[in-house]
């Protein structure tokens, strides 16, 4: 994501200040034209927040322009309409308001922050950057070698890397495992034919979600959702992407490299956001590797061991691809022993599941977490389009609890069997790895290795 303007202390503040979870509703809104929103009508504080998410992200690329997706978001807000880029910022520096635009694997994302007082401008300088950027040639070569740096410093990342090569075991040739950003070889090929193409396919009003929170009315809104996204096409033209699951059987990639330690990620097939039981997969996860210093995977890896700072698992169910992560980095001669405690780990918990402390315990920490996610304006907007690209209702901010506390050890027993398969893991490992299993006479404690997370744009 690419920071349009700075957005001041006084607003930072401001968006600090939202009403809490418990007292706030969410308001379904349909503009005369037909446009839809979810409104949060937020008074204390003179703020408003727009997040807008249009699907048809980097998955939309081809081989021989990947990047193309990427490189358009970070051009939107650099000039539309009359406004070359410089005149464009100016304005929106004028206002004190805050532009940005990011791509993800499914979804073109745009957010607007803004002072009340200032709306009507800061929406229409919105409506000016989707409906008629201006893709200047010096403003696309300044991005295009923006973009190149980021490039080129990844492939000296361990994570990057890790990240890169799992995804090409794992998905082989699916969009989903093509670089986001582009690659050396790509991203010279990405013309301003490509840019406008990608943004008149997908900047449409049938692909296209949007939440806002703020001092607006339900009125108020609908005659401003028209003005801004009336313009655009009614209909998004999308490639048919197919779905794809983890390649099946085990499977381990090395990229050697000399660093002192080895970055690891391992996962296989995950859950659909959609499956009945994902849920219970969710409180799985939370208590095998995603729950920081509580997980099981960090007491045993970390804390009675010491072969790494960090060790963690998490979901990533997509449109079309749901996998189940975990990442480690360790020192080179100790790779094999983690990875072995760590598929002993999944064993266990497919085979006996959870106790029920482990259980009430992550209810505990679950529910009584989810209030903070709704901390500010940017917060609950961002919460809002969530459920919405995920299709989880309206209500599902009411709902979600209740989901939680439903859970039984039954329910996690059942998935654990169905997800954790330790035999049967895509690793990808960066380093100079030494993979024996062997786990006899391991420290209780030692020096642990710095963490690393994967990073690359999926």
């Amino acid at each position: 994501m690419i920071a349009r303007a700075p957005f001041g202390a006084l607003m930072a503040t401001f968006l600090l200040l939202a009403t809490p979870l418990a007292a706030f509703e969410i308001e379904r809104v349909v503009s005369p034209g037909g446009i839809e929103a979810w409104l949060v009508e937020e008074r204390t504080v003179p703020v408003i927040v727009m997040e807008v998410a249009w699907e048809g992200g980097t998955a939309t690329d081809t081989a021989e322009k990947a990047g193309t997706a990427n490189m358009a978001a970070s051009l939107l807000g650099e000039g539309a309409g009359d406004l070359p880029s410089q005149a464009f910022q100016a304005r929106l520096d004028d206002i004190a308001a805050q532009l940005s635009f990011s791509v993800d694997n499914d979804y073109l994302n745009a957010s607007l922050k803004t002072l009340a007082e200032a709306r009507d401008e800061a929406f229409a300088l919105f409506a000016l950057a989707i409906a008629e950027p201006r893709f200047d040639d010096d403003v696309v070569e300044r991005i295009r070698a923006q973009i190149g740096v980021a490039v080129a410093r990844n492939r000296q990342s361990p994570d990057w890397l890790a990240a890169d090569a799992w995804y090409r075991a794992a998905l082989g040739s699916h969009p989903y495992a093509l670089n986001g950003q582009g690659t050396p070889e790509t991203l010279p090929r990405i013309l301003r034919d490509d840019l406008t193409g990608y943004t008149k396919n997908v900047l449409a009003r049938d692909n296209m979600k949007i939440a806002v929170v703020g001092p607006i009315s339900a009125e108020e809104l609908g005659a401003l959702l028209d003005l801004t996204f009336g313009v655009l096409p009614a209909e998004a033209v999308l490639p048919d992407i197919p779905t794809v699951e983890v390649a099946k059987g085990a499977q381990t990639v090395v990229v050697e490299r000399d660093f002192p330690q080895s970055v690891v990620i391992f996962g296989s097939q995950g859950m659909a956001r959609d499956d009945p039981d994902f849920i219970p997969a969710f409180m799985m996860n939370y208590i095998l590797g995603g729950g920081s210093f509580s997980s099981r995977l960090m007491t045993e890896v970390r804390e009675k061991r010491g072969l790494a700072y960090s060790v963690g698992t998490s979901l990533s169910p997509l449109k079309r691809a749901a996998m189940m992560f975990g990442q480690v980095a360790t020192r080179n001669e100790r790779v094999g022993q983690s990875l072995a405690i760590i598929r002993g780990e999944l064993r266990r918990m497919a085979e006996e599941g959870v106790s029920a402390e482990e259980l009430a315990d992550a209810k505990t920490y679950l529910t009584g977490s989810y209030p903070l996610r709704f901390t500010s304006n940017s917060s609950i907007a961002n919460q809002l389009i969530g459920i919405q690209t995920e299709n989880l209702g309206i209500d599902y901010v009411k709902r979600r609890n209740g989901l939680i506390e439903e859970v039984t050890q039954d329910d996690i027993a059942r998935v654990a069997a169905r997800l954790l398969r330790a035999d049967d893991l895509v690793v990808a490992i960066v380093g100079r790895p030494n993979l024996s299993p062997t786990v006899e006479n391991l420290p209780e404690t030692g020096d642990m290795a710095p963490s690393a997370a994967p990073d690359r744009q999926h």
